[in-house]
């Protein structure tokens, strides 16, 4: 292990990096949110298509609205405030230079913006006709294959008896499928739908007569004066600080230390596969003057383990026997085993409620109320940690927030109360430009462990759902010199109520340290310190009391890029962690990526290309790591165990309404023998992925 250590760190100090192209700043958004989520499974659609459509067809300064410059998710509010107050005195940019006499923006944010926005004497006609928008819009439709190539055990049933009869084995094959076809005209109006088949799930067959297993249909439409928006189908609400509500992703922690800040787009259509996090009815955004009220309503079908009362109390509530109830919810969207195939659609969500809001350049002030339902009663096992947690058929949730820039300075926050606990959460936070330099966030929350509603995503460090937590976040941005930014958070929060394997009330802290040199355009180099500290249950135990102890967990980052010319540019990056806890013996990781892009402007293609080594102790110890991949395909692999990974992504463009991807990558790994448990075992020391994604644009 000392020995591969030196070798990685020789190679990734002198391997050089690259500045930021386009789409490299979208790869960062998205790394970003994967670092903090740490999954491999997700579909971050939704969170960064905006950005891809910017590529093509950028913002015009000129006519951009607040809610427009938000939903880049590269600017804070003080900076959006700034290009507004600049436009009300002096009128219209005269060129994209004139950026820099704006008080809080420092060229480093100019650069980053730069692929994605325009200054244009011509303004964008934000409101627009439903037939002019049908008459210029744009079509796309994907078409995507992908598959382990390796065989699992839960494929290989031996015959119809033992598959239905054992949940072991599943009743589809290895395929997965996707397809998306979508019309667009800007950012204006949106019809399409989505359909996926994930791999394990029937295709045309038994339980999927109707083919695929999840569909997704949308019509959204954007631009009158009074009816703002509307939306049929699929959807997605956002509101406040994700407190209240918010479908789907969102930021958190992340090495943007100061942009924790949440920036609602309170209506817009679902495009992506996660088949729990969204809404499905119909939303209306009405406007008048500096007022806007979003309604909307949803009912859909979710996934739930049914069981049937054979007593008259179940867990202290009173029930007829025989009746039915929800003991557990299934949110992976798996439908591939006996048990997850009877699961699906048990429960019928409904969802509705509206949100009023007042708008000013520098002003947002918002109440909503949110009713949150289920057609039989939601029961899970009580235990000790989750006894506060939502049980029944109904709550309803009520929300203000607001949001006030005043000259450097940003007010922002949320207060949210459930009814079936009568509890509270807050969460408050300032960011305030020091100058054009140097900017910093302080952010404070306070979520009551009885507190829940379904779908929320606010700013928190257990998990997806803010509740049980106490804490408070300063993040720093520095630009030092034009070669040198230091981005750096420090995060103390404690839990006043026990979690998920951990049976005492608990504490930790998490701190980012990240200084990044960058002489050019073509040279970046960053290094990473991050530590966390969190408490779990000991793994000493005399089978009566278990005792919590500190778990600390370090990671240390270098990484290196250059654009060795516009058409080669090499990555470089090493990764250790270090894990240290009373109960165990102390456990460390390594993971070193050597990455090639070759990307020639007068050739209709693209090649990227990944080598890694990687040597963890165990699965406790994994790193992850973004991958490219296709559009719209979000790879980010665990590296664990010892052993190699390689990739190649090829893009080949043809006629310029045709773009296709072809990915391959392999895990080779020295040290086992078998991969995966249960109906994943694969009876091999490698694993290998295809993916093959087809767009048409016409």
């Amino acid at each position: 292990m000392n020995r591969l250590l030196l070798i990685l760190v020789w190679i990734a100090l002198i391997s050089p990096v690259f500045g930021q192209e386009k789409e490299s700043i979208v790869q960062q958004r998205i790394e970003f949110i994967s670092e903090q989520l740490e999954s491999e499974d997700i579909d971050l659609t939704d969170v960064i298509q905006n950005l891809y459509y910017r590529l093509e067809t950028p913002l015009n300064l000129n006519s951009a609205d607040k809610e427009s410059l938000r939903e880049l998710n590269l600017l804070t509010d003080i900076q959006i405030n700034d290009l507004l107050l600049h436009r009300e005195r002096f009128g219209k940019l005269i060129s994209i230079y004139e950026l820099q006499s704006l008080k809080y923006w420092d060229l480093e944010t100019i650069f980053l913006v730069l692929p994605f926005v325009k200054v244009d004497d011509r303004l964008d006609q934000l409101h627009v006709s439903f037939k002019e928008a049908i008459k210029r819009g744009d079509f796309e439709w994907y078409v995507r294959y992908q598959r382990t190539l390796e065989q699992k055990k839960g494929y290989t049933a031996p015959n119809d008896s033992v598959l239905n009869s054992n949940n072991s084995y599943y009743h589809g094959n290895a395929d997965k499928y996707y397809t998306r076809f979508r019309y667009s005209y800007r950012t204006n109006l949106s019809l399409g739908f989505t359909a996926e088949k994930d791999p394990g799930e029937q295709f045309f067959k038994g339980a999927q007569k109707n083919g695929f297993d999840f569909y997704s249909v949308h019509a959204f439409y954007r631009g009158g004066k009074y009816l703002r928006a509307v939306a049929l189908g699929d959807y997605q609400i956002q509101i406040g600080q994700g407190l209240n509500l918010w479908s789907g992703y969102a930021f958190g922690k992340t090495a943007d230390a100061v942009n924790v800040k949440k920036s609602a787009n309170s209506l817009k259509p679902y495009t992506s596969v996660d088949e729990v996090r969204f809404l499905r009815g119909g939303a209306v955004d009405l406007g008048y003057k500096n007022f806007q009220l979003t309604l909307f309503g949803s009912v859909k079908k979710v996934d739930g383990a049914v069981q049937s009362t054979d007593t008259l109390a179940v867990d202290d509530l009173d029930y007829d026997v025989g009746t039915e109830y929800v003991s557990s919810i299934n949110i992976t969207g798996f439908h591939r085993t006996n048990s997850e195939i009877a699961r699906k659609g048990t429960l019928t969500e409904t969802i509705y409620g509206g949100n009023l809001r007042y708008e000013k350049r520098n002003l947002h002030i918002g109440v909503a109320g949110v009713n949150w339902g289920y057609n039989r009663d939601f029961n899970k096992p009580v235990l000790p940690y989750n006894q506060f947690d939502f049980r029944g058929k109904n709550t309803t949730s009520v929300s203000a927030d607001y949001s006030y820039v005043i000259r450097n300075f940003h007010f922002f926050g949320e207060a949210s109360y459930v009814t079936h606990s009568n509890s509270w959460a807050n969460i408050h936070g300032v960011l305030f430009a020091l100058d054009s330099r140097a900017t910093m966030t302080l952010v404070y929350r306070n979520y009551q462990r009885g507190y829940e509603t379904f779908y929320n995503a606010a700013f928190a460090e257990s998990g997806r759902m803010a509740n049980n937590e106490r804490g408070i976040y300063a993040g720093l941005n520095v630009n030092i010199t034009k070669s040198w930014s230091l981005n750096t958070y420090f995060d103390l929060f404690e839990f006043p109520w026990l979690k998920y394997l951990v049976d005492q009330p608990s504490h930790g802290h998490e701190l980012l340290v990240q200084p990044t040199y960058r002489p050019s355009r073509n040279l970046e180099i960053y290094a990473r310190f991050r530590q966390q500290l969190r408490q779990k249950n000991s793994r000493y135990t005399d089978g009566t009391v278990t005792s919590i102890e500190d778990v600390y967990q370090r990671n240390y980052r270098i990484n290196v890029a250059y654009k060795i010319s516009d058409d080669f540019t090499i990555k470089s990056r090493i990764e250790y962690v270090t894990i240290n806890r009373p109960s165990s013996k102390p456990e460390d990781g390594i993971l070193f990526t050597q990455d090639l892009l070759y990307k020639p402007k007068k050739l209709p293609f693209d090649v990227t290309l990944r080598y890694a080594l990687f040597d963890t102790d165990s699965y406790d110890s994994r790193l992850y790591s973004f991958e490219a991949n296709a559009l719209y395909v979000f790879s980010i692999p665990a590296y664990y165990y010892q052993g190699s990974r390689a990739y190649a992504l090829i893009r080949l463009t043809l006629f310029r309404k045709m773009d296709l991807w072809v990915r391959y990558g392999i895990f080779l790994y020295n040290n086992q023998k078998t991969l995966g448990t249960g109906p994943e075992l694969i009876n091999k020391n490698q694993k290998s992925d295809l993916t093959v994604q087809l767009r048409l644009k016409f």
